[in-house]
């Protein structure tokens, strides 16, 4: 998943989602938790793949990746509109505010508020991504 698309977060707590990343994600996604202070979105392939490297994990290892990514999942299905309801839980942990900004992250898409995301994209240098770059041998 791919680009950068900005939204609005309506006064019932939906978000119109990007019609480019709805065809990634299927008819029903998967909604969490994500680090950093955004939320990872997951088409179901992807969300299974997750569960099942975590489920895999000793208990000692995984109890806490299992309390963060899955007590505040939700599966959601888009309306005809394109709408989906972000639960308040999930809006409260990443502190979204009306404007948000919906963003392809390879497997994944984020959602971020407009303002953390701005601050975290003027934060990145080039010297930073190139020097992560040459740590993964890319």
């Amino acid at each position: 998943m791919t680009g950068e698309y900005g939204c609005v977060l309506d006064v019932k707590g939906r978000i119109t989602f990007p019609a480019k990343l709805r065809e990634s994600l299927g008819e029903t996604f998967m909604v969490t938790k994500g680090l950093d202070g955004c939320l990872f979105v997951y088409p179901m392939d992807e969300w299974s793949v997750l569960e099942d490297k975590i489920k895999n994990l000793p208990m000692s290892k995984s109890r806490n990746l299992q309390r963060f990514f899955f007590a505040g999942a939700v599966d959601v299905t888009p309306d005809k509109q394109g709408r989906v309801l972000i639960p308040a839980n999930l809006r409260t942990y990443a502190d979204l505010g009306k404007d948000i900004v919906v963003a392809g992250a390879s497997v994944r898409a984020e959602i971020w508020d407009k303002e953390k995301w701005e601050s975290l994209q003027s934060e990145l240098d080039s010297d930073m991504i190139a020097q992560q770059m040459d740590e993964i041998d890319f």
